[in-house]
C-alpha cells in the first residue's frame, strides 16, 4: 500500500540530537546529511536541514545538533522543548553512556515536561569491543518497559555508513506517523478511539451495510486510500492472512468489523503505522484521532416561528436503512445497547 505525501500538510520535522559529551551526535549528523564521514567536525553543527525529497513522505526535516556542557544546560533544555523529535544518543563502546539514558537523560526528558517522540540510537557500532556482543533487544527492552516514550532503537555507525539514513527516517516517522494514539503498547491493543475511528470508516464503505466488506468494497476502500486499485489475488491473500489468525474476520459476505481492526492492528505491530494514519486521514481525522471541524456540518436554516423543517424522502429511507442494520435481532425495536451502536461513531461532542 502507498505511503501519504506530506501528511497533514506539515510544513516541517524539527529532530533535536542529544546525549552526552563524545557519543558521536555531530558525525551523525554531519554524515547524514553530506553522506560522507567529517575527518574534522564542528563540536556544535549549526541547524542542519535535510531537504524534503530526502525521505518518501516529502516533508523537509531540521535537524538541532546540542551540547551537553553543564554551561550550555539552558540552550540545551530550550531546544529540547521544541523538538517534534527527539534522538537520544549514546556510544556502543562507551557502556556508562547507555546507563546514563536511564539515570539522567530520559528523567530530565520527563522533568522537563518534554512530550515527543524519543528515537534512542546507538552511534560508534564500529567500535564495540566483539567480546560485548548483546542483542539490542536484550539491552533496550527494560529500558523501553519503564520510558514508554521512546519510540524505537537502532545502531549505527558514521564511519561504516551503517544505518545512518534510518536514524532520521524514524525520527521523522515517529512525528508524522506516530504510534501513541492509535496504540496501547503495554496491552498490545488498539485505543478505544482508534477503535471507535476504524469502525466508523467501516460502516461508511460498508456500502450494502450487511456487516461485511466484499471484495468490490474492498477495493472501493483502496481506492479512496491509497488511489490504487487492488488486484483479484491481493484481495484473496489480504483475507487469507486474517482468517489464517482469526476465523471470525472473515465470512461469506467479505472482511468483518473484527477482521478489519485486526489488519490494523497488525500494520501497526508490523511498524506500518503509515498505512493506518494515511486510512484516518483520507477520512478526516487529525493526530488526535478526531474529525476535522469542516467535516462536522452545523444546520445553517433559518425559520420563521410559523415555519417547519421536514426531512426529504431520501433522508428518511436513508435513516430506515440505518435503523435496520442495527437491529440486530429484527424486533423493530433499537434496544439500549443497540442504540448505544448507532451512536458509537458519532464525533466526541455528539456522543455521550
Amino acid at each position: 500500500m502507498a505511503k501519504s505525501s506530506n501528511p497533514e500538510g506539515k510544513p516541517g520535522v524539527r529532530i533535536v540530537v542529544a546525549g552526552d559529551r563524545g557519543t558521536g551526535k555531530s558525525s551523525l549528523i554531519v554524515t547524514a546529511a553530506a553522506e560522507t564521514f567529517p575527518t574534522n567536525v564542528l563540536r556544535l553543527l549549526p541547524p542542519t536541514r535535510l531537504p524534503e525529497d530526502f525521505y518518501p513522505d516529502r516533508v523537509p526535516i531540521t535537524i538541532i545538533d546540542t551540547s551537553a556542557n553543564p554551561e550550555d544546560r539552558g540552550k540545551l533544555a530550550e531546544e529540547l522543548k521544541r523538538a517534534d523529535a527527539l534522538v537520544l544518543t549514546y556510544a556502543c563502546d562507551q557502556p556508562e553512556t547507555l546507563n546514563r539514558l536511564s539515570t539522567y537523560w530520559l528523567p530530565e526528558l520527563r522533568q522537563l515536561e518534554v512530550k515527543v517522540p524519543v528515537i534512542v540510537v546507538g552511534c560508534k557500532l564500529d567500535l564495540r569491543d566483539d567480546q560485548q556482543q548483546v542483542s539490542l533487544e536484550q539491552v533496550m527492552s527494560p529500558i523501553m518497559q519503564q520510558f514508554r516514550e521512546i519510540e524505537t532503537c537502532i545502531e549505527c555507525s558514521a564511519y561504516k555508513h551503517i544505518q545512518i539514513p534510518e536514524v532520521f527516517y524514524y525520527a521523522q516517522k515517529a512525528v508524522l506517523h506516530p504510534t501513541g494514539p492509535l496504540f496501547d503498547q503495554e496491552s498490545q491493543t488498539l485505543k478505544p478511539r482508534c477503535v471507535r475511528a476504524l469502525k466508523r470508516i467501516f460502516i461508511l464503505c460498508d456500502h450494502d451495510r450487511d456487516g461485511a466488506l466484499s471484495d468490490a468494497e474492498l477495493n472501493d476502500f483502496q481506492v479512496k486510500c491509497f488511489n490504487a486499485p487492488l488486484q483479484p489475488s491481493e484481495i484473496v491473500g489480504v483475507k487469507r492472512v486474517v482468517q489464517d489468525k482469526m476465523v471470525e474476520g472473515v465470512n461469506e459476505r467479505g472482511l468483518t468489523l473484527t477482521g478489519f481492526l485486526f489488519l490494523h492492528a497488525l500494520f501497526i505491530e508490523k511498524g506500518r503505522l503509515e498505512t493506518t494514519w494515511t486510512v484516518l486521514r483520507k477520512f478526516g481525522y487529525n493526530n488526535d484521532i478526531k474529525l476535522s471541524d469542516d467535516l462536522i456540518p452545523h444546520s445553517s436554516v433559518k425559520r420563521a416561528p410559523d415555519q417547519s423543517v421536514e426531512l426529504t424522502n431520501e433522508a428518511i429511507e436513508y435513516l430506515r436503512g440505518i435503523y435496520e442494520l442495527f437491529d440486530g435481532d429484527l424486533d423493530n425495536n433499537l434496544r439500549p445497547v443497540e442504540v448505544e451502536d448507532v451512536f458509537s461513531t458519532a464525533p466526541d461532542r455528539y456522543y455521550a
